[in-house]
């Protein structure tokens, strides 16, 4: 192309649809896997430093993770107010476990993934993004399906962060962008529970999936709303579906915000904040009005099919038995997510009761 001049011939080229691609350049391979559940890279890029790629899906990149972790992991837990014992479905790099720990309310936060060879690739590769969070003590790692842990588990978590795959075709995440699977993630929260899920691009062509995500989300709970993250390495806007069965904030006061998170947060946030806050829960008309038109909804019999395909399972694993997630949660991990926090915070601000969705 006339007057560029690239600096790499290694290059990721990200499919979103049949016309567009969004392309990444690669100055180093760390490791490339076929892992039982989907095929993996650790790569450096040019501009964002190391990233995981998994079935050609830029997950994370060094460079721009926090303004995805950050949102998807603190607006419900600020929402929510003092959560103790969080559980995030998927998040094997650590990046949501890490802003999570973050809380000085947390006693218990449970990453649930079914591919431990990612985990451990995360672990040892990207420490830049973990921050050594799998370390800390309240952290506990299930590697095994988030649903059966999440179903075993009624009434036990005050927040529970799905960050998964995108819901690709033979991928392992499609059937946890469907009704069943929220109303597991429904009935897993305690009462006054939020519930995030990420949910897909916002760009024009390809909202009609994140539209159909939310109104599934929003047939469970009673309270649902569509955030939004600017995450340059996505390729769009993304969006993020906040729900709940008792209202919540859609237009909180930033300074409200800014307080709670000075009492409860430990460390530093790079972009969120209460004015940050307000911002993403602001979301643009044209896609107000789609929320407010979609009518489908997804279920296992009609689950959604992002644009690609994943690697499947590999076929020398594919009658292997199957991890039991619920099994390999230690028993004696039911005394500490029983333990109550001392006392009950009163919210700042109180929630509206507006319905998104």
């Amino acid at each position: 192309m006339p007057g560029s001049q690239l600096a790499t011939d290694f290059w990721i080229n990200e499919a979103f649809s049949p016309y567009d691609v969004w392309q990444h350049g690669v100055t180093r391979v760390l490791t490339h896997r076929r892992t039982r559940f989907q095929e993996l890279y650790v790569v450096e890029l040019g501009s964002y430093g190391k990233a995981l790629i998994l079935d050609g899906k830029v997950q994370t990149t060094v460079g721009d993770e926090f303004l995805y972790h950050e949102p998807i992991a603190h607006a419900p837990c600020v929402l929510h107010g003092q959560p103790s014992r969080v559980l995030i479905a998927g998040g094997a790099d650590g990046g949501v476990l890490r802003e999570v720990l973050k809380w000085n309310t947390v006693e218990l936060a449970v990453v649930a993934d079914i591919d431990g060879e990612a985990i451990d690739l995360c672990r040892e590769l990207l420490p830049e993004i973990h921050q050594g969070a799998f370390d800390d003590p309240r952290a506990r790692v299930v590697v095994g399906d988030a649903w059966e842990l999440l179903e075993s588990t009624p009434g036990e978590w005050d927040v529970v962060i799905a960050d998964l795959t995108d819901p690709l075709e033979d991928g392992p995440a499609f059937k946890l962008f469907t009704r069943e699977f929220f109303e597991v993630c429904q009935k897993a929260l305690d009462q006054g529970g939020v519930f995030v899920n990420q949910a897909g691009s916002t760009a024009p062509p390809l909202a009609s999936l994140l539209g159909r995500v939310v109104n599934t989300i929003g047939n469970v709970f009673e309270h649902t709303y569509l955030m939004t993250a600017p995450v340059p390495t996505y390729g769009s806007v993304w969006g993020l579906a906040l729900a709940s069965d008792r209202g919540l904030m859609n237009r909180p006061d930033p300074n409200a915000i800014d307080r709670r998170l000075a009492r409860h947060v430990e460390g530093e946030l790079r972009m969120f904040d209460g004015e940050t806050l307000l911002g993403l829960l602001q979301v643009p008309l044209h896609l107000r009005k789609m929320l407010a038109e979609e009518v489908t909804i997804y279920t296992l019999e009609a689950p959604p099919r992002a644009f690609g395909h994943g690697a499947g399972m590999l076929e020398a694993e594919a009658d292997a038995e199957e991890v039991d997630a619920s099994e390999d949660f230690d028993s004696d991990l039911d005394e500490e997510i029983a333990s109550e926090s001392d006392g009950e915070e009163t919210a700042d601000d109180p929630p509206t009761d507006a319905h998104a969705s």
